[in-house]
């Protein structure tokens, strides 16, 4: 009976052995089998990864174009500013002739096929000024703006307002907003 108890004790021991292992053999298998699937969840498949790149080369091209676009806008503004300025420049060096024959043409002759010619001459000249845009500035009897004249004097006179613009000794020019040369005047009443 010792002997058959002992037997069946081994058996006993020996099953609960085999049932151990094969738990801890299913529990690791199903270890394995988690972390393979957080392993899969983490690492993004395929299709997740060829996704990010397309949205990263999207967004890149994206800015690329923008930059490009200032960057030609900017260049276009800064032409028309830099055509603005030579045309200014070239013209302010012009119109100190214009200003000679404008004295010509105020200048007393007999002569009047002479003073036909010089009138025809100013006009010509003047045409070409407008086509280019260029506006004559004469501020006589206006208020003084400093930001189109000079006051190069001035002279109380009881008939004009204060700050009023009694005499231009030069004329100015602008083309647009920009002042290619101002105006020399004399200002009542400062």
């Amino acid at each position: 009976m010792a002997e058959e108890m002992e037997e069946k004790l081994k058996e006993e021991t020996f099953e609960a052995d085999e049932n151990a292992e094969e738990t801890e053999d299913t529990s690791a298998e199903e270890t394995e089998e988690a972390e393979q699937k957080k392993a899969d969840e983490a690492e993004p498949s395929e299709e997740e990864k060829l996704k990010a790149e397309l949205e990263a080369a999207n967004d890149k091209y994206l800015r690329l174009m923008a930059e490009y676009d200032n960057f030609r806008k900017r260049s276009a503004k800064e032409r028309l500013e830099l055509s603005a300025s030579v045309r200014g420049d070239t013209i302010g060096e012009i119109l100190p002739l214009f200003d000679n024959f404008e004295r010509a043409l105020a200048a007393e002759t007999e002569d009047t096929a002479y003073k036909q010619g010089v009138e025809m001459i100013f006009k010509q000249f003047g045409d070409m000024l407008n086509k280019l845009g260029v506006e004559i500035i004469d501020p006589t009897g206006k208020p003084f703006d400093p930001n189109e004249a000079n006051a190069v004097s001035q002279i109380d006179d009881p008939e004009l307002g204060e700050n009023i613009v009694a005499q231009t000794f030069q004329k100015g020019y602008k083309i647009g907003d920009k002042v290619i040369r101002y105006a020399m005047v004399v200002v009542a009443n400062p």
